[in-house]
């Protein structure tokens, strides 16, 4: 099943060298397994994103590791330097195998 993600940079423009803040958001439900659908009653599966991880120019630069404690439709920002123009790609991986990809080109100025 495809997510939606949506991937911001700011500020919008920038300098080679400059750092800039990534703001990434999925939609995803985040289900801990703990909770009762309130119409069955029945326990509603665990369905949450695991792994976090983050290239830019093709190369790993950071992966986070998740719990399902992390609320539905999960945020994360995080910095990057923008030293060259290239593509930075967020990878999306949850509990049950499904994986969501974004990409955005980082172009300095």
């Amino acid at each position: 099943m495809g997510r939606t993600a949506l991937i911001k940079l700011r500020p919008r423009r920038y300098k080679k060298g400059d750092l800039v803040r990534v703001d990434s958001v999925i939609m995803h439900p985040m289900h801990t397994g703990l909770v009762k659908d309130k119409k069955t009653g029945k326990i509603i599966p665990a369905h949450y994103i695991n792994k976090v991880e983050v290239y830019y120019g093709g190369e790993l630069i950071t992966s986070i590791d998740v719990n399902a404690s992390v609320s539905a439709n999960p945020f994360f920002s995080f910095y990057i330097k923008a030293d060259k123009k290239a593509p930075l790609k967020i990878v999306w991986k949850d509990n049950k195998g499904e994986v969501t990809e974004k990409t955005v080109k980082i172009k300095p100025h």
